[in-house]
């Protein structure tokens, strides 16, 4: 079997041919181009469709996508303002009618957990949270084994923990959500305040890594924030292990050792006992295997 995946993030859209062994036949990436709006957007999609088939013969189409999704149906429950216009999108049934082929979709972050369950950092782990890191926070659980999404397809929402009441204004709607300050996006941005524009976050780990003091503060005020919202989550869910995704997890030891350093020193002594911290093995192509395993579970092939 053989099948085009696709995801679609705030910033970028990667798109890949991937065979049932989670094997990369080719892959590539588009920006997102959000602003256009969720019309524009899937067309874009239906467009990278069409590119898939004509290089591969295809079996079906799975999207791991932004936004809360209903996995069964394939819609768009609700998406912030990071892609306008985009909640209430059937995109399973538009790409599916656009193909002629069997599509599927499901939440990108919970892509990003059955990626790593599949093929990567949680191999062999039953109960684990999967936390990425970018443009926002996204979470996906995973207990006795089963990827959980809630009542209605919307658990793993931690980017949106209160973390600061009345704090900065989310795209949520609400106000001081853990996003605003402990994404990638948040610390490019703290950093662009502190060192000024033109400052890169991996310029700027490798000043923290040097050892410049300014870096170095503003990185743990940043980890502590990190953390803090990650102590909430090890309380409540008592993983055994947290997976980071994201961009950032290509800072690998250093930022593993980090999170785990500050959160040991925040969570009761249980919960201590066996937590790991690990990054996403496969960077960011977990969506892309997650995509590819969702499709092949609901087939019966896995």
């Amino acid at each position: 079997m053989q099948l085009g995946v696709i995801d679609i993030g705030g910033t970028f859209v990667k798109y890949a041919a991937v065979d049932e062994e989670g094997s990369f036949l080719f892959h590539g990436s588009v920006p997102t181009e959000a602003a256009q709006g969720g019309e524009a957007l899937v067309a874009k999609v239906q467009r990278l469709c069409d590119e898939l088939m004509g290089k591969v013969q295809l079996d079906g189409i799975s999207i791991s996508s932004a936004g809360q999704i209903d996995n069964v149906n394939g819609q768009v429950v609700f998406a912030t303002d990071t892609l306008p216009g985009y909640t209430g999108t059937e995109l399973a049934q538009r790409i599916s009618a656009h193909t002629g082929l069997p599509a599927c979709v499901e939440n990108d972050v919970n892509c990003t957990a059955l990626g790593e369950y599949w093929k990567g950092a949680a191999r062999g782990t039953r109960d684990f949270l999967c936390v990425t890191i970018g443009t926002g926070i996204g979470g996906a659980l995973f207990l006795n084994g089963e990827l959980y999404t809630g009542s209605h397809f919307s658990a793993g929402e931690i980017g949106h923990i209160n973390l600061y009441p009345n704090g900065k204004p989310c795209t949520c709607g609400q106000s001081g959500c853990y996003e605003q300050y402990a994404s990638s996006l948040a610390l490019q941005r703290r950093v662009i305040e502190q060192f000024g524009e033109g400052w890169e976050l991996k310029a700027y780990f490798e000043q923290v890594k040097a050892g410049n003091r300014e870096a170095v503060q503003l990185f743990e005020h940043w980890l502590d924030d990190l953390t803090t919202g990650l102590q909430t989550l090890v309380h409540l869910l008592n993983p055994e292990l947290i997976v980071i995704g994201g961009g950032i997890s290509a800072q690998g030891d250093f930022l593993q050792q980090a999170v785990l350093s500050s959160l040991e020193n925040k969570i009761m002594p249980n919960h201590r006992q066996s937590l790991q911290i690990k990054m996403a093995e496969h960077d960011n192509k977990s969506n892309l295997l997650g995509a590819a395993k969702n499709f092949l579970d609901k087939s019966g092939m896995e």
